[in-house]
């Protein structure tokens, strides 16, 4: 465990960050291998591969319930001192991710299907995205596991193991993709199954090898079978935390949702060049998101210690931070696009939705920067019902007005980029002034009389344990 009440808060967060920033886009290069050798099958297998993976933000958004209910309670314990309760909010996540995976599990193989039918352009593309999804499913379940251990860790300060696993579970899909996708060294080519099965090894693998690191090495949080019967008062606090910030991610489902169908009318080769588009632009997006995920524990441990004034400096510095590095990659998408998409495709007008899509949407980044750090923070403050307020103006601001445009006349495909910035635009603001609202409730100055004390926040009491 690392106590993050002390020291400088720069220094907490350029520690944490780069293994979160590898570990992530570690995943994403995953993601992008599938696409690179799925490219060679066809548009129809990108943009079918592509679409199905829409569906990881529905399937994400209960796994942000878990996660974040499992940091922000469990930052909060070790702010202040009680071992106990951290103990058990992880276990009682970990038997919710037990059954928030066999839910995956049975929604996959029911709904798949209908939910390509519904975004997909042609029949070709509907084939292979239920095809990838049902062989993808098994990945997308036990990831429910390594969520909540990897948000234990992180809420104790530390991430440098989940970065390892991580790294070797893709490693591992990278590995088998050309051998299942393409038939490397084989000669049976599984195509976009083999995607999807690529992945679902990796997983099988990750999830055992953070097992091993529990059992051996990590001592402040453990595996309690005792606790894992389910006590409704705990499994209540982790979802009253959690179900805002999964809500969060359900709005994202919906919002790309949208932009695939108002996409469908222009063929598969725009939703390829979308999916390729909009994966590269989430990988140079990590850096930024890295920094804000490790506010978040910051913020967290400080709420739990009633260090008001420390968890405002950490969202003041995570903004500044988020800030630089955002408008860095930003210039790197403007001057050099090329540079992120080159191989992802030989089709010449999959690549130039693809240019058109990262020019465009890029100019988003230091405002989705911003996003990315206020929700951390609200996570941290154990209240994240503001996230989802702000990113449900996001979605309706934008659902409508491309569906109404894109029954309109000489509606062209980068309106969709365009109304995408101005949406983005307005939850940044609407995300800073909730978070200002939130501090001013918060951590209101003390009365003229104790202004000599430190201004901290209320403290956190201890919640009632039911016994183990």
């Amino acid at each position: 465990m690392k106590d993050l009440t002390h020291g400088s808060i720069v220094r907490h967060i350029l520690a944490m960050a780069p293994p979160i920033m590898v570990g992530m886009i570690t995943i994403m290069i995953c993601q992008l291998v599938d696409l690179y050798f799925v490219s060679g099958l066809g548009d129809a297998a990108v943009a079918g591969v592509a679409a199905a993976g829409n569906a990881g933000f529905l399937i994400n958004a209960l796994m942000q319930v878990l996660g974040v209910g499992t940091v922000a309670l469990i930052a909060h314990a070790v702010g202040r001192k009680d071992r106990p309760d951290a103990n058990l909010i992880f276990n009682q996540a970990i038997a919710l991710s037990v059954l928030f995976g066999l839910l995956t599990l049975g929604m996959g193989a029911a709904l798949s299907r209908l939910y390509m039918r519904s975004i997909a352009a042609d029949q070709a593309t509907v084939e292979a995205g239920t095809t990838y999804l049902l062989w993808f499913m098994p990945a997308l379940a036990l990831q429910f596991a390594t969520q909540v251990m990897g948000a234990a860790l992180r809420a104790t300060g530390i991430v440098r193991p989940v970065m390892l696993v991580q790294t070797l579970a893709v490693a591992i899909n990278i590995a088998l993709a050309p051998v299942l996708i393409s038939g490397w060294g084989t000669g049976r080519a599984l195509g976009v199954a083999g995607a999807g099965l690529a992945s679902s090894i990796a997983v099988v693998a990750g999830v055992l090898m953070l097992l091993a690191y529990f059992r051996k090495v990590e001592r402040y949080v453990a595996f309690n079978p005792a606790q894992w019967r389910p006590q409704p008062h705990h499994l209540k606090r982790i979802l009253n935390v959690g179900l805002p910030a999964g809500g969060e991610f359900a709005m994202m489902f919906i919002f790309m949702a949208v932009v695939y169908y108002v996409l469908r009318d222009f063929g598969a080769a725009a939703q390829a060049g979308f999916g390729i588009g909009q994966r590269v632009l989430g990988l140079i997006q990590m850096p930024a998101l890295a920094v804000a995920l490790a506010a978040g524990p910051i913020a967290g441990q400080n709420v739990g210690a009633g260090n008001g004034a420390r968890v405002r400096e950490t969202f003041v510095k995570s903004a500044l931070i988020t800030t630089i590095v955002a408008l860095g990659f930003m210039a790197l998408a403007q001057l050099k696009p090329e540079l992120l998409l080159a191989g992802f495709s030989n089709d010449r007008e999959t690549m130039e939705i693809a240019f058109l899509f990262l020019r465009i949407i890029s100019l988003n980044m230091v405002a989705q920067g911003l996003i990315f750090t206020c929700s951390s923070m609200f996570q941290g403050l154990g209240n994240t019902k503001p996230v989802l307020l702000s990113s449900a103006t996001r979605v309706f601001t934008y659902s409508l007005p491309a569906i109404w445009l894109s029954t309109r006349p000489g509606f062209r495909i980068e309106h969709v980029w365009y109304l995408s910035i101005a949406a983005t635009t307005l939850q940044a603001a609407m995300s800073l002034w909730l978070l200002r609202r939130e501090f001013r409730k918060r951590f209101a100055p003390l009365p003229q009389d104790e202004a000599a004390e430190p201004v901290k926040a209320e403290p956190v009491a201890p919640p009632a344990r039911a016994p183990a």
